[in-house]
């Protein structure tokens, strides 16, 4: 049976995590409002862009010398799988969740006889040097962001980028945590090079593209060349933003429920504590009277 003593250390250390775990829980949240309005406010832009430039290429179509972020390398050998995570733990199953989702998408490339690389963005996502030691193309260092800024985003866009013109890869994807609610985080992957067809109306040429409604200056060729590479960084943006408000509600409801945990620990202790100390004050009093009684 354990010593009255270690019982007591036990509860007071209990204690002291569940103080730390509440205070996690409490700057979790008032981060998590901060980061919940920047993901959403940043949506419609990405979204309203997306239109735009979808809206374009369908009038431009996708002919010889079209940009290669619209166009492709006219292969799909080797893939680059950007994995966005987060710089700290103690987040749930935030980061395992992002990092599974890109690892079963690299596991079916592979089994169709695909190259994958693997673009790393966050700490947390290094743990995948574990599973594909020889295959991890770039380690982008995010540690030093205290608040996340496009210009950040900006970064990982022309690193990618200036990868693909390079030839490094064929098809670039990218996986993050979207932000449903403080409950729910959805881990996403989605292509952002070159810009996926299907999302592009017309795409099969100006035949099929819609009818013309905007006049733009100076070209729409012109625009697109410009709108092409701002798009994957705004892709980029809004995933890194999604993930800041995703990691702060799945740390908010971890630190809840570790302090729970920790409660009920704490009671459980405290109830073999005071058996514990019960039995001792018996067994001292059943001494005495056995002492008095031999007297």
């Amino acid at each position: 049976m354990a010593s009255l003593k270690a019982l007591k250390v036990r509860i007071n250390s209990v204690k002291s995590t569940q103080k730390i775990t509440k205070a996690m829980k409490m700057v979790a949240a008032a981060k998590l409002r901060r980061a919940q309005e920047a993901a959403v406010a940043a949506r419609p832009y990405a979204q309203r862009l997306e239109g735009v430039m979808a809206s374009i290429a369908g009038r431009v179509g996708i002919a010889p010398g079209a940009s290669p972020l619209l166009a492709g390398t006219g292969k799909d050998q080797v893939h680059l799988i950007v994995v966005a995570t987060s710089e700290r733990g103690l987040a749930g199953a935030f980061n395992t969740n992002i990092v599974r989702a890109a690892r079963k998408h690299a596991d079916a490339l592979i089994a169709q006889g695909k190259t994958v690389k693997f673009y790393i963005a966050g700490k947390k996502g290094r743990v995948l040097r574990r599973f594909y030691p020889t295959m991890i193309a770039a380690d982008h260092e995010m540690g030093h962001i205290k608040r996340l800024a496009f210009d950040d985003a900006r970064q990982i866009a022309d690193d990618v980028i200036a990868r693909f013109t390079a030839g490094e890869f064929d098809v670039a994807h990218l996986f993050y945590a979207k932000f449903v609610s403080a409950l729910v985080q959805e881990p996403t992957g989605i292509q952002i090079v070159p810009v996926p067809l299907s999302s592009v109306p017309g795409a099969a040429g100006k035949a099929n593209a819609p009818a013309a409604v905007t006049e733009y200056e100076p070209s729409e060729e012109a625009i697109l060349a410009d709108l092409l590479p701002r798009n994957v960084a705004i892709q980029i943006f809004r995933a890194l933003l999604e993930n800041a408000a995703s990691e702060q509600g799945s740390r908010m409801n971890a630190m809840e429920n570790a302090t729970k945990n920790a409660g009920d620990m704490i009671q459980r202790l405290s109830i073999q504590y005071n058996r514990t100390r019960q039995a001792a004050i018996t067994t001292e009093l059943v001494e005495i009277i056995s002492g008095a009684e031999a007297l």
